[in-house]
């Protein structure tokens, strides 16, 4: 049975991407997931049945604890002789790609799930792209997680290898009868729902980079014309890595048409799908947002900026609108319509779920991992 190493740089990625993905492979495959230390690994194990090892990696640059990471990953390859290594998330990718080539690791898998670069500047721009060349040059195969990322790749020539989009994109794919408006989520909605005002949702990170600025902004504007409007933003700050503005901090805290709910996981969330009317998620750069994903499977028409990923998933009119990102203004006008056209609204809903059972079903986009490792192994 051949061995295969699945890694990332933190283990809420390996929980967040491979649930139940690491169990079904175990049943052809040994397999073995690598993340840098944490509760969640005891979970992985319990749940997929999979044996873990964990490698200390940050995910800023250090250099002397990347040179330590990879002195570490060389060591755990060398003993455990994979037939493959597949990393997704940056450093992981490099780290693990650099260390797998040393140790000669016959298939070195990446999957880019999304690329930093393209938004840096300067110095941080030039240091971004020679990781990831140097991640390409030790792999074997490259994974762009969507048609954008690879564009990108090739455009910046990151690497001259054969890439190929797996399926339609997205690594993880939509499990459409968990995400649904089942008895239990409807229940839960309930409690949310509020009949008299029309509610935008936001999930993902509340940071700077998801465009929340934009988002608060554009809210803000909105709320002078309609007062019935309400912005949910479900989510954790990241203030040690890219927070937002003290006045946009400010603006979030003092409103009373702005609810910051927190990270919500399970019915908890699928209850906020169920209770919004529109999704908008305004982010600088995606490799594939899975929250977009989320909740055209719960049938929200949604709002996203014209970004790799975001714009492989919504069809400007069809199931929802494209927007330039960091443009709070054309933001604030596609809330409007939005708000204001409720026939416009419920017919892009109307189709927002069975273009994600199309495209991006769960099974779908797994099998379609598995033919590729058929192939490659």
């Amino acid at each position: 049975m051949k061995k295969i190493i699945r890694a990332t740089t933190a283990p809420q990625s390996l929980t967040g991407f491979c649930t139940g993905l690491l169990r079904e492979l175990s049943n052809k495959y040994e397999v073995v997931a690598l993340s840098s230390p944490g509760p969640e690994m005891q979970v992985i194990e319990k749940q997929e049945g999979v044996r873990t090892i964990a490698v200390p990696m940050e995910r800023r640059i250090s250099l002397l604890k990347d040179l330590k990471a990879l002195c570490m990953l060389v060591r755990v390859f060398a003993k455990e002789r994979p037939d493959m290594i597949h990393s997704m998330t940056p450093k992981a990718g490099l780290l693990c790609m650099v260390a797998a080539w040393i140790t000669r690791v016959p298939v070195r898998v990446h999957t880019f799930t999304g690329l930093v670069f393209p938004t840096a500047v300067g110095l941080k721009k030039r240091v971004l792209m020679l990781t990831d060349k140097l991640t390409c040059a030790c792999a074997t195969h490259v994974i762009p997680e969507g048609e954008g990322v690879k564009r990108d790749l090739v455009n910046h020539h990151i690497t001259k290898k054969p890439m190929k989009v797996l399926g339609y994109g997205n690594i993880r794919g939509v499990d459409m009868d968990y995400y649904s408006r089942n008895a239990d989520v409807q229940a839960a909605a309930g409690g949310l729902r509020d009949e008299s005002r029309f509610t935008f949702l936001y999930v993902g990170r509340i940071v700077r980079d998801k465009g929340i600025n934009e988002l608060v902004s554009a809210f803000q504007k909105l709320f002078q014309d309609f007062p019935q409007v309400r912005l949910v933003l479900v989510g954790a700050r990241e203030d040690d890595l890219d927070p937002i503005p003290p006045s946009t901090v400010d603006v979030i805290e003092r409103s009373e048409n702005i609810f910051a709910v927190g990270r919500k996981e399970g019915v908890d969330l699928l209850a906020w799908y169920a209770a919004a009317d529109c999704f908008v998620f305004p982010s600088y750069r995606e490799g594939f947002p899975n929250t977009v994903l989320e909740a055209g499977a719960m049938g929200l028409p949604c709002i996203v900026t014209d970004i790799n990923g975001s714009r492989e998933i919504i069809t400007d009119g069809y199931n929802g609108l494209i927007v330039p990102p960091r443009d709070e203004d054309t933001l604030n006008q596609a809330m409007r319509l939005m708000v204001d056209n409720p026939q416009e609204r419920e017919r892009m809903a109307s189709v927002a779920r069975g273009r994600i059972a199309m495209r991006f079903e769960q099974k779908f986009v797994r099998q379609c991992l598995y033919d590729f490792y058929s192939d490659i192994l």
